[in-house]
């Protein structure tokens, strides 16, 4: 399928929902109250909400966001894959693990970088741990490659599979979730989430505003001294002496520190190494969306 067609597929939304959220700043409730009794009315219609999957030791899934338009209040974008949001989860069926088979399957083919997951339609925002911290929904199909260009799947059958999926999608761990802000600031510093286990680390490049970029890559940081607890909670790393951008971004081979801020802690300097490029994309993120690739993306070696 193309890029164009795959656009099209995460652009589904319940347009419905955001004339009536006009209407919520003249609402005297509370904000608890607000969102106990409001937001299940004015939430995005179930979707598709395709993603990353990296890992070989723990899992982690990581949602493919646009920002599309912005609504007529310019309090909110439009798209309903508006969220930057990753994940630790684990694959069953029935009660059957079938994580190992992802696992295994990587670990068969390590020239492969790109691991993708289709979910059946669900609401993303009920992942947000704040709110209904939705714990399970239901895949369709795990891929080896992008699922859209000719992926292999690995986990359901795309061809038969039911609506509501084949296999669930378990939520072990919400390491980060946010909905992009039209009126919040792009970081001026190139700026990644930090998440992992152990030995396995990667960073995430921490999205916020239209002409934006998608990434994830894989690090070694020796000494970092940071506890895996830490680690799920996705560290914000800013690393102040590149700019954040595309064509600034962390490549692999390259070294680094970055400044990361701890809860209820001194900022701490993280060195790191970039050992692997999992997944660039930049032109889905930008203002006015592009359906072929971008210079920076060509050079990435991503399929288009």
């Amino acid at each position: 399928m193309s890029k164009f067609s795959e656009l099209n597929s995460r652009r589904d939304f319940l347009r419905t929902s955001v004339a009536a959220a006009a209407g919520l700043g003249c609402l005297s409730l509370s904000v608890k109250a607000q969102h106990a009794m409001l937001s299940p009315l004015f939430e995005d219609a179930p979707n598709t909400h395709n993603m990353m999957v990296v890992g070989a030791r723990t899992v982690y899934i990581s949602h493919l966001p646009m920002f599309d338009n912005v609504n007529a209040l310019g309090t909110d974008f439009t798209s309903p894959h508006r969220r930057q949001v990753i994940m630790e989860a684990t694959f069953s069926r029935k009660g059957r693990d079938l994580t190992s088979i992802y696992t295994q399957d990587r670990m068969d083919h390590p020239k492969e970088r790109m691991y993708t997951l289709k979910p059946s339609e669900f609401v993303l925002g009920r992942v947000d741990p704040g709110g209904m911290a939705l714990k399970k929904f239901r895949g369709k199909g795990l891929f080896r490659g992008h699922l859209e260009r000719g992926g292999c799947a690995i986990l359901g059958s795309p061809e038969d599979d039911p609506a509501d999926g084949s296999f669930d999608v378990n939520v072990k761990n919400v390491v980060h979730f946010h909905k992009f802000d039209p009126k919040g600031t792009k970081p001026a510093h190139l700026e990644y989430l930090l998440f992992g286990k152990g030995p396995e680390l990667f960073l995430a490049h921490f999205i916020t505003l239209p002409d934006d970029f998608d990434q994830i890559v894989s690090v070694k940081a020796p000494g970092h001294g940071l506890t895996d607890a830490q680690l799920g909670q996705g560290l914000h790393v800013v690393v102040g002496d590149r700019d954040n951008t595309a064509l600034t971004r962390m490549k692999e081979k390259d070294k680094g520190s970055g400044t990361v801020q701890l809860s209820g802690a001194a900022p701490k300097s993280v060195s790191f190494e970039v050992v692997r490029e999992f997944y660039f994309e930049e032109s889905e993120l930008a203002t006015k969306v592009s359906f072929g690739q971008t210079a920076e993306e060509t050079k990435s070696g991503f399929p288009d």
